[in-house]
């Protein structure tokens, strides 16, 4: 996903050249937001978002209907935005990860034992892309779930989540390959398969997930060589696969011999009930997992359950992308496993994400927004009213201090993306999520030309 706010500060920094040199006045009026988008290779989503934080910042004014401009003479240099300065301005609906109040107090106590002089010397050495022993007993009890539990010699150990994608897609499609995605996915895997050379296919999806037809009718059109998928509490649409969804999808894996990627970072959320998709084509599938969602982004683990005939191949693309899992998190992981920390948030967390999202719903549905999503998930799918664009409502709910994600973001090929926003509700205090999430519902039941966008 392109940072829009590295380019808001380039861009700050350039206008305020400008302006010292004599280049440009107050007052001069910059290009369209979709002309900057052209100009400089980006999306237009992204560029709505650069000219609205730079509004936020006070470097332009921006008017309805006229155009974005330059602020008077005396305008201070930009200010860093505010969640890289520590400040509590923006809400950030975007980022997806939890953090608990107290749960340093619960991981603290599992550190204890790689204080120690020989376990911290052995936790500072080298990291192992198949980890250790105890770690991957610890990992396949943890992947378990619906009676399928991971085979522990196939189990390779990443920095994290997406350092294990990155090796897949390296491993398993070469350059000019075709990989499917659903038609809404993580912004994250499609873009290690733009940066990668690889083509992506987008296959439709309806309320069960993936269409096992729409993967045949692609790969038959010309030959998948990997599909990547998240078919639990999906990302962004909030869609969890029945089992009998998972079961012919697994068949249809195994018929036309297609390998998979399956993400289940989420999936923590659901619980244990249900099997993965590699329950019903073990030797097509490798699930990819993460302690990131379960624990914290500071200090993760990255982990894939690979067939037998693969981990060769992705243990060697591990290692040769420097992806492998360091010695001192591997070690921390496995103790937060083993004493019962990581199961402990879970619970917590499963219990933190109704919580947030029936806030979300009461306030956003019973106002009778569109909603798509899984009561259980840390996200929502808000489908916008008629009249709005995605993109200009990400920018007025930017110019109100609150971040959401644009349909665009997720969306797989050209095609137009839907009048949507994915909101992430895992990371802001419920005293600043209940205010936020008031204020996108007036803001969207209000509409583009209220008056109060600009």
């Amino acid at each position: 996903m392109t940072d829009f706010r590295a380019i808001a500060d380039a861009l700050s920094q350039e206008l305020a050249a400008d302006l010292a040199a004599g280049r440009r006045r107050a007052g001069d009026r910059l290009p369209t937001s979709r002309d900057f988008a052209h100009r400089r290779g980006i999306a237009a989503s992204t560029a709505s978002r650069v000219y609205a934080e730079l509004t936020r910042r006070g470097v332009t004014v921006g008017e309805v209907g006229r155009g974005t401009f330059l602020r008077a003479a005396g305008t201070p240099l930009p200010r860093p935005p505010a969640r890289e300065a520590g400040g509590a301005e923006v809400t950030d609906l975007e980022v997806n990860f939890s953090v608990l109040p107290d749960q340093a107090a619960l991981l603290a106590p599992g550190l204890v034992g790689l204080t120690g002089p020989e376990a911290l010397m052995d936790a500072l050495g080298r990291g192992a892309v198949r980890g250790t022993a105890e770690a991957r007993a610890a990992t396949s009890a943890l992947m378990a779930r619906g009676g399928w539990r991971p085979d522990t010699e196939g189990l390779l150990f990443a920095g994290r989540g997406q350092q294990a994608i990155a090796a897949l897609f390296t491993a398993l499609v070469a350059p000019g390959e075709r990989i499917g995605f659903e038609a809404m996915t993580y912004p994250m895997a499609k873009g290690m398969a733009l940066r990668l050379g690889l083509q992506s296919v987008p296959l439709a999806m309806d309320a069960e997930g993936l269409r096992p037809e729409a993967v045949a009718a692609a790969h038959r059109a010309h030959p998948l060589r990997l599909i990547y998928l998240q078919p639990d509490l999906h990302n962004p649409l909030g869609v969890t696969m029945p089992p009998a969804r998972r079961a012919a999808l697994g068949a249809l894996l195994r018929e036309l011999g297609i390998l998979a990627v399956e993400d289940v970072v989420y999936a923590f959320l659901a619980g244990e009930a249900v099997a993965p998709l590699a329950a019903h084509a073990p030797d097509h599938v490798v699930v990819v997992d993460s302690l990131s969602k379960r624990v914290a982004p500071g200090l993760t683990l990255g982990m894939m359950a690979a067939p037998a005939a693969l981990r060769h191949r992705l243990a060697a693309a591990l290692r040769l992308g420097g992806w492998s899992a360091q010695g001192f998190t591997l070690a921390a992981g496995t103790a937060w496993m083993e004493d019962g920390s990581v199961a402990t948030l879970v619970r917590r967390k499963r219990a933190d994400a109704l919580a947030r999202n029936a806030l979300a719903r009461g306030i956003l549905g019973d106002a009778g927004l569109r909603l798509r999503g899984d009561p259980r998930a840390y996200h929502l799918w808000l489908e916008l009213p008629a009249g709005w664009r995605a993109e200009t409502f990400v920018a007025a709910a930017a110019r109100r201090r609150i971040a959401v994600s644009p349909a665009a973001e997720f969306a797989v090929g050209a095609g137009h993306a839907p009048d949507a926003v994915r909101l992430a509700l895992a990371a802001p205090p419920e005293a600043s999520l209940r205010p936020a999430l008031e204020t996108l519902r007036d803001l969207a039941l209000a509409g583009p030309d209220s008056g109060s966008v600009g």
